[in-house]
């Protein structure tokens, strides 16, 4: 197929998508089996104790990660959105870049939570210490990933560079 050709239905060009849509997808496809999982006796420990929304939600998630409903959901949308924006490599740069924020945020909150008032009513989203240290680890992650495999997408295969402007 010649270069620039379309797909068969007259979309985005024939050929491999950018690696940074790659890993939007993969990301948004783990948010989605995280968030079914949550939902699944056995996987999630203690399911009986699973409820809607805050600290009083002991079921934990692979034994370790306390989850509730909301959170769960929170995840299955998370994943959705990252499917939808996953398709054009400026959806899938701020999935990943803002994602990986908004987990960082969530880091921090959690490391409030845990500081000020674990019991409190702020704490509606279930968090603990695998929890925490998950959340930076996604908000790094998924920052370095929508930052660094985007530089070349888009641009034609080269940055910018001003030396080269005539």
């Amino acid at each position: 197929m010649a270069r620039g050709a379309r797909g068969a239905r007259g979309g985005r060009a024939a050929g491999p998508r950018p690696r940074v849509q790659l890993a939007a997808l993969v990301v948004a496809g783990v948010f989605l089996l995280i968030g079914v999982l949550g939902f699944i006796p056995g996987i999630t420990t203690d399911y009986g104790e699973l409820r809607f929304a805050g600290h009083h939600s002991d079921a934990r998630l692979l034994g370790l990660f306390q989850v509730s409903i909301l959170h769960n959901a929170v995840h299955l949308l998370f994943g959705l959105a990252g499917l939808v924006l996953a398709r054009s490599v400026a959806g899938a740069r701020v999935f990943l870049a803002a994602g990986g924020a908004v987990y960082l945020a969530l880091w921090l909150y959690g490391l409030g939570i845990e500081a000020v008032n674990p019991e409190g009513g702020a704490n509606i989203l279930p968090v603990n210490d695998a929890d925490n240290w998950l959340h930076l680890a996604l908000g790094f992650g998924m920052l370095a990933l929508g930052l660094l495999l985007s530089n070349q997408a888009g641009t034609g295969g080269r940055l910018d560079d001003p030396a080269n402007r005539h």
